[in-house]
């Protein structure tokens, strides 16, 4: 699988004050739809055979529900709560490509993500798929197939952007690591660069001053 490096493109995330307001939640809303969907899949899962016989009808309002929630978290709370967003695509030599994008953050700007809402977002993005694999191991122990197809769905669906959002931090990372690199090189030739040159100018000014006292 290859992974494409992040590209640095500008992206509006939102509201961008210079300074981050003294607040648990800055998305209240982004916050609660980020839970809102897969919550309700998980607990419609353990109550649709009280409503309804049909199970294709639970089947069908539990992947609705998981499909709206892979979309919301991985085009709206990822970009609004960590600043992050990711998408894969399939190339023409058909093979899979990575982007990556993480909010720019100026020189002396404070950063505008809460962290309240970070630890939100991803224990969101890592409890549920292990809320289903356990439930997948119940399926599995008492053999109910149409149980087991459910929490298969729904383990592929919340996974993919808890992979997703993975891949897109450490790609963010290894940027940070970059710039970080790239700035103490270009201070290193520089002190390297301007010490040579100091050296020069000095050793001329000396021979200079050796040529007026021999005159």
């Amino acid at each position: 699988m290859n992974v494409r490096e992040s590209e640095d493109i500008g992206l509006s995330f939102g509201n961008d004050d210079n300074e981050v307001k003294k607040t648990k939640f800055k998305h209240p809303y982004a916050s609660f739809f980020h839970l809102f969907f897969r919550t309700s899949a998980l607990i419609f899962y353990f109550i649709f055979n009280f409503i309804t016989s049909s199970f294709i009808t639970g089947f069908v309002v539990i992947v609705l529900l998981l499909s709206i929630d892979f979309w919301v978290v991985k085009n709206v709370t990822g970009r609004l709560l960590v600043g992050l967003r990711w998408w894969n695509y399939i190339d023409e030599d058909g093979n899979s490509q990575w982007i990556f994008e993480a909010r720019k953050k100026k020189k002396g700007e404070l950063s505008k993500t809460i962290p309240t809402e970070s630890r939100l977002f991803w224990l969101g993005l890592l409890i549920f798929p292990i809320f289903w694999a356990f439930l997948l191991i119940v399926a599995l122990a008492s053999l109910k197939l149409q149980s087991i197809l459910i929490v298969l769905v729904a383990i592929i669906l919340t996974s993919a952007n808890l992979i997703g959002y993975v891949k897109c931090k450490k790609d963010a990372g290894k940027d940070m690591k970059s710039m970080a690199g790239s700035f103490l090189g270009r201070q290193i030739l520089n002190q390297v660069w301007y010490g040579d040159q100091c050296i020069v100018w000095s050793n001329a000014e000396l021979n200079y001053e050796k040529s007026l006292d021999f005159n």
